[in-house]
Protein backbone atom coordinates (compact mmCIF):
# COMPACT_ATOMS: atom_id res chain seq x y z
CA UNK A 1 0.00 0.00 0.00
CA UNK A 2 1.16 3.54 -0.74
CA UNK A 3 2.54 5.42 2.25
CA UNK A 4 0.53 8.30 3.73
CA UNK A 5 -2.30 7.80 1.27
CA UNK A 6 -6.07 7.63 1.55
CA UNK A 7 -8.78 7.83 -1.11
CA UNK A 8 -9.36 11.49 -0.18
CA UNK A 9 -5.72 12.57 0.25
CA UNK A 10 -5.88 14.19 -3.20
CA UNK A 11 -8.00 16.99 -1.69
CA UNK A 12 -4.86 18.46 -0.10
CA UNK A 13 -3.21 18.91 -3.52
CA UNK A 14 -3.72 21.21 -6.49
CA UNK A 15 -6.62 19.93 -8.59
CA UNK A 16 -6.99 21.28 -12.11
CA UNK A 17 -9.79 20.58 -14.60
CA UNK A 18 -12.37 19.82 -11.91
CA UNK A 19 -15.84 21.39 -12.12
CA UNK A 20 -16.99 23.91 -9.53
CA UNK A 21 -20.17 22.39 -8.13
CA UNK A 22 -22.45 25.16 -6.83
CA UNK A 23 -24.34 22.88 -4.41
CA UNK A 24 -22.05 21.11 -1.92
CA UNK A 25 -24.97 19.25 -0.36
CA UNK A 26 -26.02 17.80 -3.72
CA UNK A 27 -22.41 16.78 -4.43
CA UNK A 28 -22.19 14.92 -1.11
CA UNK A 29 -25.51 13.19 -1.76
CA UNK A 30 -24.30 11.97 -5.16
CA UNK A 31 -20.93 10.69 -3.92
CA UNK A 32 -22.57 9.04 -0.89
CA UNK A 33 -24.91 7.23 -3.27
CA UNK A 34 -21.99 6.06 -5.39
CA UNK A 35 -20.18 4.74 -2.32
CA UNK A 36 -23.17 2.49 -1.63
CA UNK A 37 -23.28 1.13 -5.19
CA UNK A 38 -21.56 -2.16 -6.16
CA UNK A 39 -18.12 -1.98 -7.77
CA UNK A 40 -18.05 -1.97 -11.56
CA UNK A 41 -14.85 -4.02 -11.77
CA UNK A 42 -12.97 -6.18 -9.31
CA UNK A 43 -9.47 -6.05 -7.89
CA UNK A 44 -8.60 -9.47 -9.28
CA UNK A 45 -9.47 -8.31 -12.81
CA UNK A 46 -7.22 -5.27 -12.40
CA UNK A 47 -4.38 -7.52 -11.22
CA UNK A 48 -4.90 -9.76 -14.25
CA UNK A 49 -4.58 -6.73 -16.51
CA UNK A 50 -1.37 -5.67 -14.78
CA UNK A 51 0.05 -9.14 -15.46
CA UNK A 52 -0.94 -8.93 -19.13
CA UNK A 53 0.61 -5.45 -19.43
CA UNK A 54 3.80 -6.80 -17.87
CA UNK A 55 4.04 -9.08 -20.91
CA UNK A 56 3.65 -6.02 -23.14
CA UNK A 57 6.44 -4.24 -21.24
CA UNK A 58 8.65 -7.31 -21.81
CA UNK A 59 7.97 -7.26 -25.56
CA UNK A 60 5.81 -10.38 -25.44
CA UNK A 61 2.42 -8.80 -26.27
CA UNK A 62 0.83 -5.69 -27.76
CA UNK A 63 -1.68 -3.25 -26.24
CA UNK A 64 -4.71 -2.15 -28.26
CA UNK A 65 -6.60 0.63 -26.48
CA UNK A 66 -9.48 2.30 -28.27
CA UNK A 67 -12.95 3.74 -28.02
CA UNK A 68 -14.86 6.97 -27.74
CA UNK A 69 -13.31 10.36 -27.17
CA UNK A 70 -16.21 11.03 -24.80
CA UNK A 71 -19.13 8.68 -24.24
CA UNK A 72 -22.50 10.36 -24.20
CA UNK A 73 -25.84 9.73 -22.58
CA UNK A 74 -27.68 10.57 -25.82
CA UNK A 75 -25.87 7.99 -27.98
CA UNK A 76 -26.14 5.17 -25.43
CA UNK A 77 -27.32 2.16 -27.44
CA UNK A 78 -26.36 -1.53 -27.47
CA UNK A 79 -25.62 -1.40 -31.20
CA UNK A 80 -23.02 1.34 -30.69
CA UNK A 81 -21.33 -0.69 -27.95
CA UNK A 82 -21.39 -3.83 -30.10
CA UNK A 83 -20.02 -2.07 -33.19
CA UNK A 84 -17.04 -0.57 -31.37
CA UNK A 85 -16.36 -3.89 -29.64
CA UNK A 86 -16.30 -5.80 -32.92
CA UNK A 87 -13.97 -3.30 -34.60
CA UNK A 88 -11.57 -3.80 -31.69
CA UNK A 89 -11.91 -7.58 -32.19
CA UNK A 90 -11.11 -7.16 -35.90
CA UNK A 91 -8.08 -5.01 -35.17
CA UNK A 92 -6.83 -7.48 -32.55
CA UNK A 93 -7.18 -10.45 -34.93
CA UNK A 94 -5.24 -8.62 -37.64
CA UNK A 95 -2.46 -7.68 -35.20
CA UNK A 96 -2.21 -11.15 -33.65
CA UNK A 97 -2.25 -12.95 -37.00
CA UNK A 98 0.55 -10.78 -38.39
CA UNK A 99 2.82 -10.50 -35.37
CA UNK A 100 2.07 -13.81 -33.59
CA UNK A 101 1.83 -11.73 -30.42
CA UNK A 102 -1.17 -11.79 -28.04
CA UNK A 103 -3.10 -8.52 -28.01
CA UNK A 104 -4.36 -6.95 -24.78
CA UNK A 105 -7.75 -5.40 -25.55
CA UNK A 106 -8.57 -2.28 -23.56
CA UNK A 107 -11.64 -0.18 -24.35
CA UNK A 108 -12.08 3.54 -23.78
CA UNK A 109 -15.57 2.50 -22.75
CA UNK A 110 -17.91 2.19 -19.75
CA UNK A 111 -16.72 5.35 -18.02
CA UNK A 112 -15.11 7.82 -20.47
CA UNK A 113 -17.57 10.60 -19.65
CA UNK A 114 -15.40 13.46 -18.35
CA UNK A 115 -13.14 15.59 -20.56
CA UNK A 116 -10.43 18.18 -19.82
CA UNK A 117 -10.80 21.48 -21.64
CA UNK A 118 -8.29 24.05 -22.81
CA UNK A 119 -10.39 26.90 -21.35
CA UNK A 120 -12.96 27.07 -18.53
CA UNK A 121 -15.46 28.94 -20.72
CA UNK A 122 -16.46 29.15 -24.36
CA UNK A 123 -18.09 31.99 -26.29
CA UNK A 124 -20.63 31.62 -29.12
CA UNK A 125 -22.20 34.67 -30.79
CA UNK A 126 -21.01 36.88 -27.96
CA UNK A 127 -22.44 34.64 -25.22
CA UNK A 128 -19.91 33.22 -22.75
CA UNK A 129 -20.78 30.04 -20.79
CA UNK A 130 -18.86 27.36 -18.88
CA UNK A 131 -17.23 24.78 -21.14
CA UNK A 132 -18.82 21.40 -21.72
CA UNK A 133 -16.79 18.95 -19.60
CA UNK A 134 -18.45 15.67 -20.55
CA UNK A 135 -21.82 14.15 -19.74
CA UNK A 136 -20.66 13.17 -16.24
CA UNK A 137 -20.43 16.89 -15.45
CA UNK A 138 -22.79 18.99 -17.56
CA UNK A 139 -24.77 18.99 -20.81
CA UNK A 140 -23.44 19.82 -24.27
CA UNK A 141 -26.43 22.12 -25.03
CA UNK A 142 -25.25 25.73 -25.10
CA UNK A 143 -27.55 27.18 -22.44
CA UNK A 144 -26.76 28.61 -19.02
CA UNK A 145 -28.79 25.94 -17.25
CA UNK A 146 -27.28 23.04 -19.23
CA UNK A 147 -23.72 24.09 -18.45
CA UNK A 148 -24.15 24.15 -14.65
CA UNK A 149 -22.25 21.15 -13.20
CA UNK A 150 -24.77 18.65 -11.85
CA UNK A 151 -23.38 15.96 -9.49
CA UNK A 152 -26.37 13.71 -10.13
CA UNK A 153 -24.95 13.14 -13.61
CA UNK A 154 -22.20 11.05 -12.00
CA UNK A 155 -24.86 8.63 -10.77
CA UNK A 156 -26.33 8.45 -14.26
CA UNK A 157 -22.84 7.86 -15.66
CA UNK A 158 -22.36 4.99 -13.21
CA UNK A 159 -25.62 3.37 -14.36
CA UNK A 160 -24.64 3.65 -18.03
CA UNK A 161 -21.15 2.29 -17.30
CA UNK A 162 -22.68 -0.68 -15.46
CA UNK A 163 -25.00 -1.50 -18.36
CA UNK A 164 -22.16 -1.10 -20.88
CA UNK A 165 -19.89 -3.39 -18.87
CA UNK A 166 -22.62 -5.98 -18.59
CA UNK A 167 -22.98 -6.08 -22.37
CA UNK A 168 -19.22 -6.09 -22.98
CA UNK A 169 -18.78 -9.04 -20.62
CA UNK A 170 -21.56 -10.89 -22.43
CA UNK A 171 -19.93 -10.23 -25.81
CA UNK A 172 -16.45 -11.23 -24.57
CA UNK A 173 -17.51 -14.41 -22.75
CA UNK A 174 -20.81 -15.43 -24.36
CA UNK A 175 -19.70 -16.53 -27.82
CA UNK A 176 -19.64 -13.30 -29.83
CA UNK A 177 -15.83 -13.24 -29.61
CA UNK A 178 -15.58 -16.85 -30.85
CA UNK A 179 -12.88 -16.97 -33.53
CA UNK A 180 -15.25 -19.05 -35.65
CA UNK A 181 -17.30 -15.82 -35.98
CA UNK A 182 -14.35 -13.89 -37.43
CA UNK A 183 -16.13 -13.22 -40.75
CA UNK A 184 -19.23 -11.86 -39.02
CA UNK A 185 -17.39 -9.01 -37.29
CA UNK A 186 -17.18 -6.96 -40.51
CA UNK A 187 -19.60 -4.04 -40.74
CA UNK A 188 -21.93 -4.00 -43.75
CA UNK A 189 -20.97 -0.43 -44.68
CA UNK A 190 -17.30 -1.44 -45.08
CA UNK A 191 -17.99 -3.56 -48.16
CA UNK A 192 -16.36 -1.13 -50.59
CA UNK A 193 -13.16 -0.74 -48.54
CA UNK A 194 -10.01 -2.48 -49.86
CA UNK A 195 -9.14 -3.18 -46.24
CA UNK A 196 -12.40 -5.08 -45.78
CA UNK A 197 -11.29 -7.36 -48.62
CA UNK A 198 -7.88 -7.84 -47.04
CA UNK A 199 -9.54 -8.59 -43.70
CA UNK A 200 -11.74 -11.22 -45.41
CA UNK A 201 -8.58 -12.88 -46.75
CA UNK A 202 -7.10 -12.94 -43.24
CA UNK A 203 -10.37 -14.33 -41.87
CA UNK A 204 -10.29 -17.09 -44.52
CA UNK A 205 -6.82 -18.15 -43.40
CA UNK A 206 -7.90 -18.13 -39.77
CA UNK A 207 -10.92 -20.24 -40.71
CA UNK A 208 -8.70 -22.77 -42.44
CA UNK A 209 -6.46 -22.96 -39.38
CA UNK A 210 -9.49 -23.51 -37.14
CA UNK A 211 -10.75 -26.31 -39.40
CA UNK A 212 -7.35 -28.01 -39.20
CA UNK A 213 -7.31 -27.65 -35.41
CA UNK A 214 -10.84 -29.04 -35.17
CA UNK A 215 -9.75 -32.08 -37.15
CA UNK A 216 -7.03 -32.55 -34.53
CA UNK A 217 -9.60 -32.36 -31.74
CA UNK A 218 -8.93 -28.74 -30.78
CA UNK A 219 -12.13 -26.69 -30.85
CA UNK A 220 -14.00 -24.13 -28.67
CA UNK A 221 -15.44 -26.94 -26.56
CA UNK A 222 -12.02 -28.32 -25.65
CA UNK A 223 -10.18 -24.96 -25.65
CA UNK A 224 -12.50 -22.23 -24.29
CA UNK A 225 -10.00 -19.51 -25.23
CA UNK A 226 -11.09 -19.93 -28.85
CA UNK A 227 -14.64 -18.91 -27.96
CA UNK A 228 -14.01 -16.02 -25.59
CA UNK A 229 -11.60 -13.19 -24.89
CA UNK A 230 -10.43 -10.94 -22.08
CA UNK A 231 -11.66 -7.37 -22.50
CA UNK A 232 -10.86 -4.55 -20.10
CA UNK A 233 -12.17 -1.01 -19.65
CA UNK A 234 -10.40 2.31 -19.12
CA UNK A 235 -10.98 6.03 -18.86
CA UNK A 236 -9.17 9.18 -17.83
CA UNK A 237 -9.32 9.56 -14.03
CA UNK A 238 -10.32 13.19 -14.32
CA UNK A 239 -13.40 13.60 -12.13
CA UNK A 240 -11.80 12.85 -8.77
CA UNK A 241 -14.97 13.02 -6.60
CA UNK A 242 -16.37 10.19 -8.73
CA UNK A 243 -13.14 8.17 -8.66
CA UNK A 244 -12.80 8.56 -4.89
CA UNK A 245 -16.39 7.39 -4.36
CA UNK A 246 -15.69 4.29 -6.47
CA UNK A 247 -12.49 3.37 -4.61
CA UNK A 248 -12.72 0.29 -2.37
CA UNK A 249 -10.33 -1.73 -0.22
CA UNK A 250 -9.69 -5.23 -1.53
CA UNK A 251 -10.71 -7.86 1.02
CA UNK A 252 -7.93 -10.23 -0.09
CA UNK A 253 -4.90 -7.93 -0.12
CA UNK A 254 -5.98 -4.84 1.82
CA UNK A 255 -4.91 -2.66 -1.13
CA UNK A 256 -7.11 0.09 -2.54
CA UNK A 257 -8.57 -0.21 -6.05
CA UNK A 258 -10.57 2.23 -8.12
CA UNK A 259 -13.48 0.00 -9.13
CA UNK A 260 -14.80 2.38 -11.83
CA UNK A 261 -12.52 0.77 -14.46
CA UNK A 262 -9.69 -1.71 -14.80
CA UNK A 263 -7.22 0.95 -16.05
CA UNK A 264 -7.12 4.70 -15.31
CA UNK A 265 -4.87 7.32 -16.82
CA UNK A 266 -3.66 10.85 -16.06
CA UNK A 267 -4.02 13.36 -18.88
CA UNK A 268 -1.45 15.78 -20.25
CA UNK A 269 -3.08 18.72 -18.43
CA UNK A 270 -3.14 17.07 -14.98
CA UNK A 271 0.16 15.16 -14.76
CA UNK A 272 2.25 17.93 -13.20
CA UNK A 273 4.24 17.31 -10.01
CA UNK A 274 2.10 17.87 -6.92
CA UNK A 275 -1.07 17.25 -8.90
CA UNK A 276 -4.16 15.96 -7.10
CA UNK A 277 -4.58 13.45 -9.93
CA UNK A 278 -1.06 12.10 -9.45
CA UNK A 279 -1.67 11.88 -5.72
CA UNK A 280 -4.88 9.90 -6.24
CA UNK A 281 -3.48 7.45 -8.77
CA UNK A 282 -0.32 6.73 -6.82
CA UNK A 283 -2.40 4.99 -4.17
CA UNK A 284 -4.64 2.70 -6.19
CA UNK A 285 -3.65 -0.82 -7.20
CA UNK A 286 -4.99 -0.60 -10.77
CA UNK A 287 -2.60 -0.41 -13.70
CA UNK A 288 -2.38 3.24 -14.71
CA UNK A 289 -1.40 5.38 -17.67
CA UNK A 290 0.37 8.71 -18.03
CA UNK A 291 0.02 10.92 -21.10
CA UNK A 292 3.39 12.24 -22.30
CA UNK A 293 3.31 15.37 -24.46
CA UNK A 294 5.90 17.82 -25.83
CA UNK A 295 6.08 19.80 -22.57
CA UNK A 296 7.15 16.81 -20.45
CA UNK A 297 10.83 16.90 -19.53
CA UNK A 298 12.71 13.60 -18.90
CA UNK A 299 13.72 14.46 -15.33
CA UNK A 300 10.11 15.34 -14.43
CA UNK A 301 8.92 12.03 -15.91
CA UNK A 302 11.44 10.10 -13.83
CA UNK A 303 10.19 11.76 -10.65
CA UNK A 304 6.59 10.99 -11.64
CA UNK A 305 7.50 7.35 -12.25
CA UNK A 306 9.20 7.16 -8.84
CA UNK A 307 6.00 8.54 -7.29
CA UNK A 308 3.55 6.37 -9.22
CA UNK A 309 5.55 3.14 -9.29
CA UNK A 310 8.24 3.21 -6.58
CA UNK A 311 8.40 -0.60 -6.55
CA UNK A 312 8.95 -0.68 -10.32
CA UNK A 313 6.22 -3.26 -10.81
CA UNK A 314 6.12 -4.41 -14.46
CA UNK A 315 2.78 -3.58 -16.09
CA UNK A 316 1.87 -0.98 -13.48
CA UNK A 317 2.56 2.06 -15.69
CA UNK A 318 1.83 2.68 -19.37
CA UNK A 319 3.37 5.80 -20.89
CA UNK A 320 1.12 7.12 -23.64
CA UNK A 321 2.92 9.46 -26.04
CA UNK A 322 0.89 12.23 -27.73
CA UNK A 323 3.18 14.58 -29.61
CA UNK A 324 1.85 15.27 -33.09
CA UNK A 325 3.34 13.97 -36.32
CA UNK A 326 5.70 16.96 -36.62
CA UNK A 327 7.05 16.87 -33.04
CA UNK A 328 7.55 13.22 -32.10
CA UNK A 329 10.94 12.71 -33.76
CA UNK A 330 12.47 15.68 -31.96
CA UNK A 331 10.99 15.11 -28.49
CA UNK A 332 10.28 11.42 -27.94
CA UNK A 333 13.79 9.86 -28.18
CA UNK A 334 15.01 11.84 -25.14
CA UNK A 335 12.17 10.49 -23.02
CA UNK A 336 12.59 6.94 -24.29
CA UNK A 337 16.35 6.86 -23.68
CA UNK A 338 16.02 8.32 -20.18
CA UNK A 339 13.36 5.86 -19.02
CA UNK A 340 15.19 2.91 -20.62
CA UNK A 341 18.49 3.92 -19.01
CA UNK A 342 16.87 4.13 -15.57
CA UNK A 343 15.33 0.67 -15.97
CA UNK A 344 11.66 1.52 -15.43
CA UNK A 345 9.58 -1.43 -16.76
CA UNK A 346 6.94 0.61 -18.61
CA UNK A 347 4.65 -0.06 -21.55
CA UNK A 348 5.16 2.46 -24.35
CA UNK A 349 1.94 3.23 -26.22
CA UNK A 350 1.33 5.75 -29.01
CA UNK A 351 -1.65 8.12 -29.01
CA UNK A 352 -1.49 9.58 -32.54
CA UNK A 353 -4.79 11.42 -32.15
CA UNK A 354 -4.44 14.30 -29.70
CA UNK A 355 -1.45 16.03 -31.26
CA UNK A 356 -2.92 16.05 -34.75
CA UNK A 357 -6.12 18.08 -34.45
CA UNK A 358 -6.71 20.74 -37.10
CA UNK A 359 -9.65 22.96 -37.98
CA UNK A 360 -11.08 22.46 -41.45
CA UNK A 361 -12.02 25.41 -43.64
CA UNK A 362 -15.71 24.74 -42.93
CA UNK A 363 -15.11 25.03 -39.16
CA UNK A 364 -15.14 21.33 -38.23
CA UNK A 365 -12.42 20.06 -35.92
CA UNK A 366 -10.76 17.07 -37.60
CA UNK A 367 -7.69 14.85 -37.63
CA UNK A 368 -6.04 14.05 -40.98
CA UNK A 369 -5.51 10.30 -41.27
CA UNK A 370 -2.14 10.72 -42.98
CA UNK A 371 -0.83 12.69 -39.98
CA UNK A 372 -2.08 9.96 -37.62
CA UNK A 373 -0.24 7.30 -39.63
CA UNK A 374 2.87 9.48 -39.84
CA UNK A 375 3.08 9.72 -36.05
CA UNK A 376 2.57 5.97 -35.65
CA UNK A 377 5.32 5.22 -38.19
CA UNK A 378 7.70 7.58 -36.38
CA UNK A 379 6.86 5.94 -33.03
CA UNK A 380 7.77 2.50 -34.40
CA UNK A 381 10.88 3.78 -36.18
CA UNK A 382 12.21 5.41 -33.01
CA UNK A 383 11.71 2.20 -31.04
CA UNK A 384 13.49 0.16 -33.74
CA UNK A 385 16.40 2.60 -33.66
CA UNK A 386 16.63 2.35 -29.85
CA UNK A 387 16.12 -1.43 -29.71
CA UNK A 388 12.96 -1.10 -27.58
CA UNK A 389 9.41 -2.42 -27.98
CA UNK A 390 6.67 -0.30 -29.53
CA UNK A 391 4.13 -1.70 -27.11
CA UNK A 392 0.75 -0.27 -27.99
CA UNK A 393 -1.68 2.07 -29.70
CA UNK A 394 -4.20 4.41 -28.03
CA UNK A 395 -6.86 5.56 -30.50
CA UNK A 396 -10.11 7.48 -30.34
CA UNK A 397 -12.36 5.43 -32.60
CA UNK A 398 -15.87 4.15 -33.08
CA UNK A 399 -17.60 1.29 -34.85
CA UNK A 400 -20.01 3.76 -36.45
CA UNK A 401 -19.69 4.96 -40.04
CA UNK A 402 -18.83 8.53 -39.03
CA UNK A 403 -17.07 11.22 -41.06
CA UNK A 404 -14.88 12.97 -38.48
CA UNK A 405 -11.24 12.28 -39.49
CA UNK A 406 -10.26 13.14 -43.05
CA UNK A 407 -8.51 10.68 -45.36
CA UNK A 408 -8.21 6.92 -45.37
CA UNK A 409 -8.91 4.40 -48.13
CA UNK A 410 -12.57 5.46 -48.19
CA UNK A 411 -11.56 9.08 -48.52
CA UNK A 412 -13.30 11.41 -46.08
CA UNK A 413 -12.87 14.96 -47.39
CA UNK A 414 -13.25 18.26 -45.59
CA UNK A 415 -16.41 18.80 -47.63
CA UNK A 416 -17.92 15.50 -46.38
CA UNK A 417 -17.16 16.04 -42.68
CA UNK A 418 -20.67 17.30 -42.05
CA UNK A 419 -22.29 14.15 -43.46
CA UNK A 420 -22.00 12.11 -40.26
CA UNK A 421 -20.11 14.21 -37.70
CA UNK A 422 -21.51 12.87 -34.42
CA UNK A 423 -18.76 13.24 -31.81
CA UNK A 424 -19.49 15.14 -28.59
CA UNK A 425 -15.90 16.29 -28.35
CA UNK A 426 -12.96 15.26 -30.55
CA UNK A 427 -13.03 13.56 -33.99
CA UNK A 428 -12.79 9.75 -34.04
CA UNK A 429 -11.57 7.20 -36.57
CA UNK A 430 -14.45 5.33 -38.16
CA UNK A 431 -14.55 1.54 -38.52
CA UNK A 432 -12.87 1.54 -41.93
CA UNK A 433 -10.05 3.85 -40.84
CA UNK A 434 -9.54 1.79 -37.66
CA UNK A 435 -9.15 -1.42 -39.65
CA UNK A 436 -6.78 0.31 -42.08
CA UNK A 437 -4.70 1.46 -39.11
CA UNK A 438 -4.62 -2.12 -37.78
CA UNK A 439 -3.17 -3.49 -41.03
CA UNK A 440 -0.49 -0.82 -41.11
CA UNK A 441 0.31 -1.50 -37.45
CA UNK A 442 0.52 -5.20 -38.29
CA UNK A 443 3.14 -4.49 -40.98
CA UNK A 444 5.24 -2.50 -38.53
CA UNK A 445 4.87 -5.08 -35.75
CA UNK A 446 5.77 -7.85 -38.15
CA UNK A 447 8.93 -5.97 -39.16
CA UNK A 448 9.84 -5.47 -35.48
CA UNK A 449 9.36 -9.18 -34.73
CA UNK A 450 11.42 -10.20 -37.79
CA UNK A 451 14.23 -7.88 -36.75
CA UNK A 452 14.13 -9.28 -33.24
CA UNK A 453 14.34 -12.85 -34.58
CA UNK A 454 17.31 -11.93 -36.77
CA UNK A 455 19.10 -10.37 -33.81
CA UNK A 456 18.51 -13.50 -31.72
CA UNK A 457 19.73 -15.88 -34.45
Amino acid sequence: MAANWAPDSWTAHEARQLPDYPDATALKAATDALRSHPPLVFAGEARNLTAELARVAAGEAFLLQGGDCAESFAEFHPNNIRDTFRVILQMAVVLTFASKLPVVKLGRMAGQFAKPRSAPTETIDGVELPSYRGDNVNDIAFTAQSRVPDPQRMVQGYAQAAATLNLLRAFAQGGYANLAQVHRWTHDFMGRSPWAKKYAETADRIGEALEFMAACGIDPETVPQLAQTSFYTSHEALLLPYEEAMTRQDSLTGDWYDTSAHFLWIGDRTRFEGSAHVEFLRGIGNPIGLKCGPSLEPDVLLRLLDTLNPGRVPGRVTLITRYGYDKIEAAFPRLLRTVTREGHPVVWSCDPMHGNVVKAANGYKTRPFDRILSEVRAFFAIHRAEGTHAGGIHAEMTGQNVTECTGGAIDVTEQSLGDRYHTHCDPRLNAGQSLELAFLLAEMLNAEMAERRRAAA
